[in-house]
């Protein structure tokens, strides 16, 4: 089943329940720190479910649907892709790491917690051990992925950058990295 923008936008969850519960979902999650523009929200949910991620968990100070700048930018995705708000990443990493098993692939391996981020510790994005369950965490468009939660990752990995700007948008950032992690998880 493939629905195009307008059908995406007026499909009715209740229609589709059934439909979505054969996706194949991949073993990756995507963990949303402080992201605050509702557009970048709304694109990160375009990009989880061309990605058939298992889910998606909202934290902080990020708005969350049906905010209307949601809605729009994700083109009623945010009705396809599994999610959830946690007020803490913290939250949010506990929950991922006691309740992933992927029945489709008999696995119940620890999820690997990867935060996309620049830091002294970061290494390319192409070098991460991807093997298994991962969850990347996005952070705010401004400060990044917070200290804090820097030090509850398993690795960090970073783009990189060789003209003067120092980063790239969330959703660019996150499906560069996030196709890499498919790629490698299958």
């Amino acid at each position: 089943m493939k629905l195009n923008a307008k059908e995406l936008r007026d499909v009715k969850e209740e229609d589709i329940v059934e439909k979505l519960k054969n996706i194949k979902r991949r073993p990756m999650y995507f963990i949303l720190e402080n992201i605050y523009d509702t557009y970048n929200i709304g694109g990160l949910f375009r990009l989880a479910d061309a990605l058939a991620i298992e889910k998606i968990y909202i934290c902080g100070e990020s708005e969350i649907p049906p905010n209307s700048k949601i809605k729009k930018a994700s083109i009623g995705t945010y009705k396809v892709v599994p999610w959830t708000y946690k007020k803490t990443v913290g939250e949010a990493i506990a929950e991922v790491k006691t309740s992933a098993v992927f029945p489709l692939r008999s696995s119940t391996a620890e999820v690997k917690i990867i935060a996309v981020e620049q830091a002294k510790t970061s290494i390319p994005y192409q070098k991460a051990d991807y093997s298994g369950p991962v969850a990347l965490i996005l952070g705010n468009e401004t400060y990044g992925v917070t200290e804090e939660t820097l030090k509850s990752a398993d690795q960090i990995v970073e783009i990189p950058m060789w003209g003067i700007n120092k980063s790239l948008n969330v959703i660019v950032s996150a499906a560069i990295v996030s196709y890499w992690v498919a790629k490698a998880i299958g």
